[in-house]
């Protein structure tokens, strides 16, 4: 699909040496490949998808983490504070 689509953006630029209309719609063509080209992320040229989605990922296991953990967590917090205010004393 690919080869069609270069193979048609080519010819299209051949027939710009016509009319120029045709370069437009070549030109066109040509953002429309890079800018939705394959892949659910855009084309590898935009790469911004890809590292917002590795944030998200990041963001989602810490959170699960914190879920998980949170009591355990809670209980070393009280109890470093029970210390904190005995040494303070």
């Amino acid at each position: 699909m690919i080869v069609l689509f270069t193979v048609l953006i080519v010819v299209l630029f051949g027939l710009g040496f016509l009319n120029a209309l045709w370069w437009a719609v070549a030109a066109v063509l040509m953002f429309v490949a890079v800018r939705y080209g394959r892949g659910r992320g855009g084309s590898r040229v935009q790469g911004g998808n890809s590292e917002y989605r590795d944030y998200r990922d990041h963001r989602d296991r810490e959170n699960r983490w914190d879920r998980r953990y949170r009591r355990q967590r809670q209980g070393l917090w009280r109890r470093q504070d029970r210390r904190d205010e005995q040494h303070h004393r």
